[in-house]
């Protein structure tokens, strides 16, 4: 899996393709894709970065979506409930997910100046780990904080 967010990449063609790929799994699986539920999965794919729900929210009440915290955090509970965000724990914050149709165990890549995240995939080391005492893995969160290529160069003498 590779990470995607510190690479350079069309990001309307991404946008336009995850938005897709949700309304067709949404269709297939009689799921409703909301106004307020698609504008969310836009903000965190334009963004590629993590957005509190209060963000998303100013966002929302801007555009007249809506202007109550339960109007942003339905739709992100809907978002991660059926894999197309992800929480990240550290900032308290969500993050659309880079692979939604594919089964994986995310591991997110944060930039400690920027804040910009990327998602690839956990390190299988780990669940082979657990396996091993017999351990059942329910959840995987793995975040790991750091600084993005961009963030490097501007820090570089």
């Amino acid at each position: 899996m590779t990470p995607l967010g510190f690479d350079p990449h069309n990001h309307a063609h991404c946008i336009r393709d995850a938005v897709a790929a949700a309304q067709d799994h949404c269709a297939a699986e009689g799921l409703h894709l909301t106004p307020v539920r698609r504008r969310v999965l836009e903000l965190l794919l334009d963004r590629h970065r993590a957005m509190g729900a209060y963000d998303i929210l100013d966002v929302l009440r801007a555009e007249g979506l809506g202007s109550q915290p339960p109007v942003a955090y339905r739709a992100l509970e809907f978002l991660t409930k059926h894999g197309f965000a992800h929480r990240i724990e550290r900032l308290n914050a969500f993050v659309a997910c880079t692979h939604p149709a594919a089964p994986h165990d995310p591991a997110f890549l944060i930039c400690r100046k920027c804040e910009a995240v990327a998602e690839t995939a956990a390190d299988a080391r780990l669940g082979r780990a657990a396996a091993d005492t017999g351990f059942h893995v329910e959840e995987t969160v793995v975040e790991m904080q750091g600084l993005c290529p961009k963030c490097q160069d501007t820090d570089a003498p």
